[in-house]
């Protein structure tokens, strides 16, 4: 049986499945409303497991989020979900509705089910594109060559 990787939107969105799941301190922490910490609550209670991913795991997701430039786009929580689910990677589903982490997590090879949204259709890689000069660049907020701001683009389909 898979291992069920939980983001926080499991617990909003009353996320149920007959498995084992798994998820980080921090997405306990992101459980504010009274709804979704009682969801959190009754997980844990009947047998979910909070686990703080591993510090190599964490540096590999950062790494891989650097490379795709989905690394603006992840929280810290986002990306302590994503090491949990590379720990366990052949034996793992991470759920999530994040586009940001899905496009990472496909591109490790972890298999992602959406929650509540479509899947992600693309691994994508991301640059940027000058609202001035239009030059394309792979990262920054303003243009070193024209000075204006940047804005995110594709920059090519994996």
């Amino acid at each position: 049986m898979k291992i069920l990787v939980a983001d926080t939107a499991v617990f909003i969105n009353r996320y149920r499945e007959n498995a084992t799941f798994v998820t980080v301190p921090t997405v306990v922490d992101e459980l504010k409303s009274r709804e979704s910490s009682i969801e959190g609550l009754l997980a844990i209670e009947t047998g979910a497991r909070v686990e703080q991913p591993d510090p190599e795991a964490v540096a590999e997701i950062r790494r891989m989020a650097g490379n795709t430039r989905d690394i603006e786009e992840l929280s810290g929580t986002d990306i302590d979900i994503l090491a949990k689910a590379f720990e366990y990677k052949d034996n793992a589903v991470l759920l999530t509705d994040d586009y940001a982490v899905q496009n990472v997590a496909l591109l490790l090879g972890i298999e992602v089910k959406p929650v509540s949204q479509k899947k992600i259709k693309d691994r994508i890689i991301w640059g940027k594109k000058c609202t001035g000069c239009r030059r394309k660049f792979d990262s920054g907020d303003d243009c070193p060559v024209c000075g204006s701001p940047l804005k995110k683009t594709r920059k090519r389909k994996v």
